[in-house]
């Protein structure tokens, strides 16, 4: 598949492309007790797209991060998402200490979900560090996959105008690749539904494809639905359900090897989320407990849900909802 016949696919009948995606995935659709924990906001990159990151924000203390992450193992979360910002006053550290201590509490009955690609080059090279070098430091002490976010659109084009400081499309690639050969999942985004093009979301997939060809190292691949409000494109309106119903089919059909499609319900709405698993999407992400990013840029959804509502949510669309690891391996089935 090319970046054209990636791009005809978009131009094709939603309900149709639905059901090629839908029939991709099996019946069980899945999600995860997770919890978000943005440590700082303190950005020195200021992207136009971004209402999260502030000049004097929070930085949360090594402490308070294990405080919170501990507590949310207490309550059952099997996944912590641990992402920030470009912070000038963090070190390679502050993550050792975070990471290195939740394993010696917690062991490795949690999976710790760390650091964008974005992030790994900022503190990299603020820490005079190689990529490889890093991500092994981070490894060691505890580290067992990164996120898939700071991919926002991999076209230098875009990138030059909503993201214009962070590391370009091939760095983060390369990144990826890197963390992949040392043994370090990780999940893909792609931001879409502001400024860029259908080839723009075409190329991007395609990008992502070949590098799971050469590596396997992807678990998941999450389709963000960008929200214009308090960022510099505040002017636009968000994409219509049917286009992020449409972009979501096609990354099932392009990405059929990566396990998981998730419709991120924090982004997309419970609603759109739900209809999101007959469209290709076959998890909904987790409980999340306290996300901030997304809410920064208006999201109106609830700061958590509960697993019996995520599970009420994947019945509802006809499907049969099974809890999982960071890694898509199925931990319950709820019949």
């Amino acid at each position: 598949m090319n970046v054209k016949e990636i791009e005809d696919l978009f131009h094709q009948d939603m309900h149709q492309l639905g059901r090629i995606a839908d029939s991709i995935n099996g019946r069980i659709a899945t999600f995860s007790v997770n919890r978000h924990i943005n440590y700082t906001n303190v950005c020195v990159s200021k992207c136009p797209i971004c209402a999260y990151h502030r000049e004097n924000g929070y930085v949360m203390g090594e402490d308070d991060v294990i405080r919170y992450a501990v507590e949310a193992i207490r309550l059952g979360a099997k996944e912590l998402h641990i992402v920030g910002s470009h912070n000038p006053e963090i070190d390679v550290e502050y993550f050792e200490k975070i990471f290195s201590e939740i394993k010696k509490r917690c062991g490795n009955g949690v999976a710790i979900k760390a650091l964008t690609a974005t992030e790994i080059h900022y503190y990299a090279k603020k820490d005079g560090m190689s990529i490889r070098e890093f991500l092994s430091r981070l490894k060691d002490a505890g580290l067992d996959m990164l996120p898939g976010g700071g991919a926002e659109i991999l076209v230098e084009r875009i990138r030059k105008r909503i993201s214009p400081s962070k590391a370009s499309s091939e760095r983060w690639l390369r990144i990826m690749e890197i963390a992949h050969s040392l043994g370090i999942r990780s999940n893909a985004t792609m931001l879409f539904g502001h400024i860029e093009s259908l080839r723009d979301r075409a190329v991007h997939l395609n990008k992502l494809r070949k590098l799971q060809e050469r590596t396997g190292g992807f678990v998941s691949f999450i389709p963000l639905v960008f929200h214009p409000e308090n960022t510099s494109f505040s002017y636009m309106e968000k994409t219509s359900p049917q286009d992020i119903l449409k972009t979501v089919a096609v990354s099932r059909i392009v990405l059929s090897n990566f396990r998981g499609i998730k419709a991120y319900w924090v982004m997309m709405g419970e609603k759109l989320a739900q209809v999101a698993l007959n469209y290709g999407a076959n998890d909904v992400d987790g409980t999340v407990m306290g996300e901030r990013i997304a809410h920064s840029a208006g999201a109106k959804t609830p700061a958590e849900l509960t697993k019996e509502r995520l599970a009420d949510m994947i019945r509802k669309a006809g499907k049969v909802p099974a809890e999982r690891d960071a890694f898509f391996n199925v931990v319950e089935v709820f019949n």
